[in-house]
């Protein structure tokens, strides 16, 4: 797990400065680093190259680790941030190249001396990757499959760089700070930016599975992993007998677990009680040869609390365990942290209890594993229930829609007088966005939130699934969109602040691949969610310990907007700085949230999701004053 920088550029830009790019991610690298710059020659002569690394040390801790790394014959420089899992059985298979190192850093280079750019098919792993091939004098940038890695790049003119994080990019000299207002919208009530879209005009995020080039002829893109094509082919074979899903299932994820417990450093796992952390836990535990490190966070309010069932799931498996129990005070204290290490503004506020439960296993261990993937591959959030339910509804929606729009009644407003839940389903009938239904008053305030034009607030994708069930569909759109925009960037940040590499098991490239063959009845099954991973959790740990109903711990953001948070949140939605910042609308921003602040059951501005505008908008404004201003 590190940090790399770079860039391919007409423009001079000298060592030290490189330099003082790289530096600025420390935290992800703390125990190396190296800068180099590169000529270029025939027709792309007049460009230089410049690689930079920070090095967290987890694989081969010797100096032969060391990045940038050159192919035998100097032919090849790389950077890389991530593990590629099955390096060991690659090795075996490219025994022909001369290495130097114990590296997976090393299997990059001879993978792509053998295979060109293919050689991605056969890595498994996290990894965003830059290699400069100085025979065909081409730059490349990869980004694994399900987007566990980060990897910015930024386009001025002729010139290309890329970094881990956007401090980098921001630090280089000329860089336009020039802000997309037409994302904001979007943030606002979905909280994250998803790729390829960066807040910055000149600045995108490498989608997930997908390759850039850089070179003769300018800047190419393409996919070599995407979810709707493989989902597809996929479903072309698949399984339907509950017993061969399951012990496939069950033998794909013991290998995740065991190629991701190969590690020359302390490794452990976050445990929060959950089905998909225990198995994870509990696979890794079997697999062991001494307790394995465990951690999870407590809170003092007993309704949020799952850390008592955390330490009965370790104490049942016999993991070394450590708990820490958190205040609301010392998790207000990380406010103020959020926009150094989530460097784009990024507002699910869960970032806060994982920056901690990251700091916790850092005491003890460089690397933890997590159960990060469950959800979205096996079904398990509550949305997938309301989902199924919408689309049993869809007909008689497009009915009452239909009428209350009829010529002569449309004036009446009919739509705009029904109960809550009947007009969510009336007003649902962009085909496109049929699985991302929500309250039409929420999305008219961020729209009317933000000047000038917005992107839809939702991702208007859903026809490429190419799938009728809304439940997969909406499976599919989370995978494309909230885990990596969201969960993966929370956690990559997260954990990388206090320099500790988080391996998830679940979002193995096998592991996904094969639960798109699994029958959709075998992970929502008689309205039970990921029926078929808590089947095979129940092989390890007795059903007693993880059936209950999920606890949620939501931060206190209505405490924290309209009480220690309120003199600052004021000072950014005032008309007057609002109008000098020229990118929120300042009457119609300023009002809303001055109606939030007033408490009162049913008044203006007082929804739950009217929180999480505020809270997005407050932590935009923290983004802003930190690197914009």
């Amino acid at each position: 797990m590190c940090g790399i920088c770079g860039y391919i550029s007409k423009k001079h830009i000298d060592e030290e400065t490189l330099r003082m790019m790289n530096d600025s991610m420390i935290h992800r690298g703390p125990d190396d680093s190296g800068v180099e710059i590169y000529g270029m020659h025939g027709s792309m002569q007049g460009f230089s190259v410049g690689f930079a690394h920070r090095r967290l040390s987890i694989i081969d801790l010797s100096p032969l680790g060391h990045q940038p790394m050159h192919s035998a014959d100097k032919r090849i420089s790389v950077v890389f941030n991530g593990e590629i899992y099955n390096f060991p059985e690659l090795k075996k298979e490219l025994s022909d190249y001369p290495y130097r190192s114990n590296s997976d850093t090393e299997i990059i280079i001879a993978a792509y001396l053998k295979w060109g750019k293919e050689f991605v098919k056969k890595l498994n792993g996290m990894f965003a990757i830059a290699l400069f091939d100085r025979e065909s004098q081409e730059i490349i940038l990869i980004r694994d499959r399900i987007g566990k890695k980060p990897l910015y790049y930024e386009i001025e003119g002729d010139n290309l760089y890329f970094a881990s994080e956007l401090k980098p990019l921001m630090l280089r000299p000329g860089f336009s700070k020039k802000i997309r207002t037409d994302v904001l919208s979007r943030y606002l009530l979905q909280q994250y930016i998803n790729a390829p879209d960066t807040i910055f005009e000149s600045v995108y995020k490498l989608e997930p599975g997908a390759i850039l080039t850089f070179g003769r002829e300018g800047i190419k893109i393409d996919k070599y992993w995407d979810i709707a094509t493989v989902y597809n082919r996929m479903r072309e074979n698949p399984v339907k007998d509950f017993n061969e899903a399951k012990n496939e299932l069950k033998r794909l994820l013991t290998e995740a677990v065991r190629c991701r417990m190969i590690s020359d450093v302390p490794l452990g796992a976050f445990l929060s009680g959950g089905y998909d952390s225990s198995l994870m836990t509990a696979i890794a535990q079997e697999i062991s040869d001494e307790p394995v490190k465990t951690f999870s966070i407590g809170f003092n309010e007993e309704r949020f609390n799952e850390a008592k069932y955390a330490k009965e799931v370790a104490s049942y498996l016999g993991t070394d365990h450590t708990e820490l129990y958190i205040s609301e005070d010392e998790m207000y204290d990380l406010v103020d942290s959020i926009p150094q290490y989530y460097d784009e503004p990024f507002a699910d506020s869960s970032q806060i209890a994982t920056m901690m439960v990251s700091k916790l296993a850092k005491s003890k261990v460089t690397v933890a594993l997590s159960g990060d993937g469950g959800d979205e591959f096996f079904c398990g959030y509550n949305i997938y229930e309301r989902v199924a339910q919408a689309q049993k509804l869809d007909v008689l929606g497009g009915m009452v829609h239909g009428i209350a729009n009829a010529p002569g009644l449309s004036k009446l407003h009919l739509e705009d007088r029904l109960p809550f839940k009947v007009r969510v389903v009336s007003n649902n009938r962009n085909k496109e966005t049929k699985t991302q239904f929500g309250s039409p008053s929420y999305i008219t305030t961020a729209r009317n939130m933000v000047q000038g034009d917005t992107l839809p607030i939702n991702y208007e994708i859903e026809s490429r699934y190419k799938v009728s069930d809304w439940q997969i569909k909406r499976m599919l759109l989370d995978m494309d969109t909230y885990l990596p925009g969201d969960i993966l960037c929370k956690v990559d940040r997260a954990s990388m602040k206090y320099s500790l590499e988080s391996r998830c098991p679940i979002l193995d490239k096998n592991v996904m691949e094969y639960s798109f063959r699994i029958d959709h009845d075998l992970k929502y099954h008689k309205g039970i969610k990921k029926y078929i991973l808590k089947e095979i959790a129940y092989d390890y740990i007795p059903r007693q310990l993880l059936d209950r109903p999920k606890v949620g711990f939501g931060v206190p953001l209505d405490k924290w907007l309209r009480g220690p948070l309120r003199e600052q949140l004021l000072s950014t939605c005032d008309v007057s700085y609002l109008k000098d910042q020229n990118i929120f609308t300042p009457e119609f921003t300023s009002g809303m949230i001055g109606d939030y602040l007033i408490k009162g059951d049913g008044g203006p501005a007082t929804g739950a999701n009217y929180s999480k505008i505020v809270w997005s908008f407050f932590v935009f404004q923290q983004w802003y004053q930190k690197w914009v201003v």
